[in-house]
C-alpha cells in the first residue's frame, strides 16, 4: 500500500506510474485526494473541539469551587461531545474509504524498471548455459511422464479435476528430491528453513497484496475466512505482521517449502497440459526482510540464490527484468528467471524475484528498529521462487531425456534419488 503522503504530494507521479502498468486510476486517485481533504478537515475540527473540551473540563471544578453557575458550560460540553461523536463516525467512514482505494492502487515501479506494455518489452539481463539441442524431435514432459508411468493427470482428473497430477514411483521421488535439494542448498547459504501453514487468514492475504485485488484467483474455505495459500510468501511474510524487527538481525532470510493453490481464473486455455500451470503445485520460496538502504542489493543476492539451484542442476536459463506493464501488482521491481523448455522451443518462467519496498510492510505494519531509542520504520520485503518444483521437474524431464525414452538424473539429485536414471 502506498503512503497517502506520497500520493498527496505527487499525484501525477502516481497516476503516470499506474498508466505505465497499463492501467488508469486517475479518477480513483482524484477521489482519494478529495476524501483525504475531507478527512483532514474533519480531523482539524475534532482536534479543535477536543481542545475546547479540555479547557472546559478544567474550568468546571474551578467555577464550582467559586460558586459560579456551570450549567452553560455543561450544555456546551454536551454539544461538543455530540458533535465529536458525529464527526468521529464521519472520520471512520473516510478512513475506510481511503484505505479501500489505497488497497486498489498498485506499487510504483522502481526508476530502473523499463517502461513497456507486455512481456515482449522485458529486458534480458543474462543467460546461463545454452539451449539444449537434440538430433531428434524432443518429447514434451507430459508425454515423457506418461511413457515412463511417473505422471498421471487422468487419474487426478477423476479424483479431483483438471490441472492436477498424481506423481508415481520415481516421479514422486524426483519431486521430493528437488524439494530437498532446494532446501538444503538455500539453508547452506544462510536461509532459515520454515514449514508454514498452507492456509492463511484474510488479514495475511491482504498484507501481502493477494486481497482484495486477486480474490477470484484464490481458493477460499467455505466455512471460515481462511484461504489456501497461493505461495509460501503469504504465511512467511506475515510471520512479522504487526511486529517490530530488531534491525541488527536484518536482513532476515527464510526459505520455505509449501504446496501452492491457485484458481488461475484469468488463464483459461493457457498451458493446459503438463506441469506448467496447475491448480496445486509445490514450490520452495525465499523471503527476506531488509532495510530500505540495502533492499536492492538484497534483491540481486536473492536472484543469485534462486539461480544457484538451477546452475547446480545444469539447466539452461536466462534472467529478465520485467517491464512496467508486466510487473506484479505489489512489486516495485522483479527479475524473472526463465528455464529452457525444449518442447516449447523457448524459455519459460520458473521463478520471480521481487522487491516490494515498503508496500507490503505498510499493509502489514512490519517495522524495524536498529536501536531501542530509534523510531520504528517500515521494513522492505522481498521474495522469490527458489524455485517452482513442478516446473523444475518438467525442465529436467525435457532437458535430460534420452533417445531410448529414459531420463538421466542430474548429478546434484542422484544422492536424493538413489539412482541416476529413470527408465521404463
Amino acid at each position: 500500500m502506498l503512503d497517502i503522503k506520497r500520493v498527496r504530494q505527487n499525484p501525477e507521479e502516481i497516476k503516470q506510474a499506474v498508466r505505465n502498468r497499463n492501467g488508469n486510476l486517475d479518477a480513483k486517485i482524484d477521489e482519494l485526494l478529495e476524501i483525504d481533504n475531507q478527512r483532514r478537515d474533519i480531523t482539524g475540527k475534532v482536534e479543535a473541539m477536543k481542545a475546547e473540551q479540555n479547557i472546559a473540563s478544567k474550568q468546571i471544578p474551578m467555577y464550582k469551587k467559586e460558586g459560579k453557575d456551570v450549567s452553560e458550560i455543561m450544555a456546551r460540553m454536551k454539544t461538543l461531545s455530540d458533535n465529536i461523536k458525529e464527526l468521529d463516525a464521519k472520520l471512520s467512514e473516510c478512513d475506510k474509504a481511503q484505505r479501500d482505494i489505497l488497497l486498489s492502487i498498485p506499487n510504483v515501479p522502481h526508476s530502473s524498471v523499463p517502461v513497456g506494455n507486455s512481456d515482449a518489452d522485458n529486458v534480458e539481463i543474462r543467460r546461463n548455459g545454452t539451449p539444449t539441442q537434440f538430433p531428434y524431435e524432443p518429447k514434451a514432459h507430459w508425454d515423457i511422464g506418461a511413457e515412463l508411468g511417473i505422471l498421471d493427470p487422468e487419474t487426478a482428473a477423476k479424483v479431483t479435476g483438471t490441472r492436477f497430477h498424481f506423481y508415481k514411483g520415481l516421479g514422486a521421488r524426483l519431486e521430493r528430491a528437488v524439494i530437498n535439494y532446494f532446501l538444503d542448498t538455500h539453508t547452506e547459504h544462510g536461509y532459515t528453513e520454515i514449514l508454514p501453514p498452507f492456509m492463511a487468514n484474510r488479514a495475511s492475504m491482504t498484507a501481502t497484496g493477494q486481497l482484495p485485488k486477486f480474490e477470484e484467483d484464490a481458493f477460499k474455505l467455505s466455512n471460515n475466512e481462511y484461504f489456501l495459500i497461493p505461495t509460501a510468501e503469504v504465511p512467511v511474510t506475515n510471520m512479522h505482521r504487526d511486529e517490530i524487527i530488531d534491525g541488527k538481525q536484518m536482513p532476515l532470510k527464510y526459505c520455505a517449502y509449501s504446496a501452492c493453490f491457485r484458481a488461475e481464473a484469468g488463464s483459461a486455455g493457457r498451458d493446459t497440459r503438463g506441469l506448467i500451470r496447475q491448480h496445486q503445485f509445490n514450490k520452495v520460496e525465499l523471503v527476506k526482510f531488509a532495510s530500505p538502504e540495502t533492499s536492492y542489493d538484497e534483491l540481486e543476492k536473492l536472484t543469485n540464490d534462486a539461480e544457484r539451484v538451477l546452475e547446480g542442476l545444469g539447466l539452461p536459463f536466462r534472467v529478465v527484468c520485467l517491464c512496467s506493464g508486466d510487473l506484479g501488482f505489489s512489486s516495485a521491481k522483479t527479475y524473472d528467471i526463465e528455464v529452457w523448455m525444449p518442447s516449447y522451443g523457448r524459455y519459460v518462467e520458473i521463478s520471480s524475484c521481487s522487491n516490494f519496498e515498503d508496500y507490503q510492510a505498510r499493509r502489514g505494519s512490519i517495522r524495524f528498529k536498529n536501536d531501542i531509542k530509534d523510531k520504528a520504520q517500515l521494513a522492505h520485503t522481498l521474495n522469490g521462487s527458489g524455485v517452482a518444483v513442478g516446473r523444475t521437474v518438467a525442465a529436467i524431464l525435457e532437458n535430460y531425456q534420452n533417445p531410448d525414452g529414459s531420463v538421466t538424473i542430474p548429478a546434484a539429485l542422484v544422492k536424493y534419488m538413489g539412482c541416476d536414471k529413470i527408465t521404463k
